[in-house]
């Protein structure tokens, strides 16, 4: 597996599992305890690299369905105030945008990687983000975020991911399958389907992000709401990373971060 460099923190092939810490500056999240106010956007940051995160993920406005979007103007300030509280503190720092405007204005900031759920299909994305040479994760997407549905159309949907890397000269990237409920047409069937399925996804050759923190399939499981869906992230992340996942999304980094420990111990002896 070729692995992803970001900010000298080797993702994938032979390095340890990576943890990969969420910080919401949208109180419109579907999981309103990941809100984090800008003013507390370090202080929370520190708090999860001492947990174990090795990234910080921050994002300032909510993909969940049915979330009234907000404009870009109102993403690009609210990240441009939690990213001036990040400047200069030493901590890796990844930026969860799918808007061009929005990555362009994270630029002149300290970041070390773009998180980007529309898998570059944007050209004027994809064009920045290639002369930024920074890492990007890119999440299973055709037309829009999260429209393919089930195994197969996820498996076509990172071959065009794929594609449009090479197109764009971006070769340090990972590969998100994106889990989760985007588009009305998907099911949680198709989440359970994805996660049963994850091993096969390294045909990529790529190192592949868990992203399934508390998310709906879980709760629609397990009946109960984003605060109660702990356990069933652990479950599941105990899964994925049986499955290969070389990078964790998560809002528990401290109780994800012990979940990888038991799994370096049973599975590589670590």
């Amino acid at each position: 597996m070729k692995n992803c460099v970001v900010n000298q923190i080797s993702i994938g092939g032979d390095a340890p599992v990576r943890l990969m810490g969420v910080i919401n500056c949208s109180p419109e999240s579907f999981y309103t305890d990941s809100f984090v106010p800008l003013e507390s956007v370090h202080k929370r940051a520190v708090e999860m690299v001492d947990a174990g995160a090795s990234v910080i993920d921050i994002g300032a406005r909510s993909t969940a369905p049915n979330v009234q979007a907000i404009s870009g103007k109102a993403e690009a300030e609210r990240m441009e105030e939690a990213l001036r509280e990040m400047d200069g503190s030493g901590i890796t720092v990844s930026i969860d945008t799918m808007h061009p405007g929005v990555l362009e204005l994270c630029l002149q900031h300290e970041i070390h990687m773009i998180n980007d759920i529309s898998g570059l299909m944007s050209d004027a994305y994809a064009r920045a983000a290639a002369v930024s040479g920074l890492p990007v994760v890119a999440m299973a997407s055709v037309s829009r975020p999260g429209d393919a549905a089930g195994f197969a159309a996820t498996e076509k949907a990172l071959a065009t991911v794929v594609s449009r890397c090479r197109q764009f000269g971006i070769d340090n990237y990972i590969l998100d399958p994106g889990v989760g409920m985007w588009t009305p047409h998907r099911t949680v069937d198709d989440d359970w389907e994805l996660c049963r399925n994850f091993d096969k996804f390294s045909s990529f050759d790529r190192p592949l992000l868990a992203a399934i923190s508390r998310k709906t399939f879980l709760g629609i499981l397990l009946d109960r709401l984003p605060e109660d869906r702990l356990s069933g992230s652990l479950a599941v992340t105990l899964w994925l990373l049986q499955k290969g996942a070389s990078i964790v999304r998560t809002h528990d980094v401290a109780a994800t971060a012990d979940v990888v420990k038991v799994y370096e111990r049973l599975v590589k002896g670590q």
